[in-house]
Parts: C-alpha cells; structure tokens; sequence
C-alpha cells in the first residue's frame, strides 16, 4: 500500500540570530520567527509524513504551548516523526521539498539540506534499503506576495509512503 501525504509551512523573517532551513544554519541571514527553531523545511516535511500515516498533525505531537519545544532543533523533531512513521508501521520512499525564498538565496545550501532532511528520515527508510531520497528545490517570489517582499520564506513537501 502507498499513499502521498503533502505538508505546508510558513513563518515570517526576525530580527537577530541566524536562519536555520533544512539543518542548515545560514549566518548571514535573519533568522525564522517561531516556537522552536522555526526550520520550515522540517516542520513541512513533519506534516508531509504525518497524514498519511494517521498520526496528528506536528502542532499536536510538539505544542507551541510546551516550553520543552522552545528554540528545539526542528530537524530533532523530524527525526522523532519518522520513527513514529516507522512505529505505526510505515516507511517513506522518498520526499520533494519546495522552497519559495526571496532571500536568502538558498541554492549553495541545497545538497546540505536534502542530506539533513534524509538523514533525520533514516528510522523511516526502507528496511536494508537506500537512505530516503530527498529533492530540494529553492523558488523566488519574483516581487509578489509575502515572499516576494522578502518578510518571511514557505516550504510545501510531498512524500510518499509505503507500507513496511
């Protein structure tokens, strides 16, 4: 059995300390405003493998509301749905995340992060199989909306699930 699950993320930019997006830390960047460290490509990718597994959703499992999770390492947190996938009997064949940032320009982080993501996804591999194959892909705003002002960056991510 497969099935496809798609995840969404937002935040707007801060004002001080360094962006992280996908495990990576980009110092000359403002960083994410948010409850932990506001890594959108993570909380996405969470989301992407959380529906269709039948687990709830990311802001159930790790509240904004809980101090434990504040300023957490979201690619932590990723770590721990895959093996909550793996858990409810799932593993994942593969995710696409897309970025739309006016700035920073992502692209030399690009590999860097789609080997975080994977790794944070390895509980969830196919057993004895590859490591997840992982695709990230930056998009600019080209001037229009939210993005395109450069006041924050969103992350969509498809993943698809197969039944371990």
């Amino acid at each position: 059995m497969m099935r496809v699950g798609m995840g969404y993320d937002v935040h707007p930019f801060g004002t001080d300390g360094s962006l992280v997006i996908g495990g990576v830390t980009v110092t000359d960047a403002p960083s994410l405003v948010g409850h932990s460290d506001a890594d959108a490509v993570a909380h996405a990718v969470a989301d992407s493998l959380l529906g269709p597994s039948g687990l709830p959703d990311l802001g159930e499992l790790f509240p904004a509301s809980d101090p434990a999770y504040a300023g957490v390492s979201s690619i932590g947190l990723l770590a721990d749905v895959a093996a909550r996938v793996a858990a409810a009997g799932w593993w994942v064949g593969n995710v696409d995340v897309v970025i739309a940032a006016e700035r920073p320009r992502l692209g030399p982080y690009v590999n860097a992060m789609a080997a975080n993501v994977s790794g944070a996804l390895d509980a969830a591999r196919q057993p004895g199989g590859p490591p997840v194959y992982v695709a990230v892909r930056p998009k600019r705003g080209e001037t229009l909306g939210f993005v395109g002002r450069g006041e924050g960056i969103a992350v969509w991510a498809v993943a698809l699930l197969e039944r371990a």
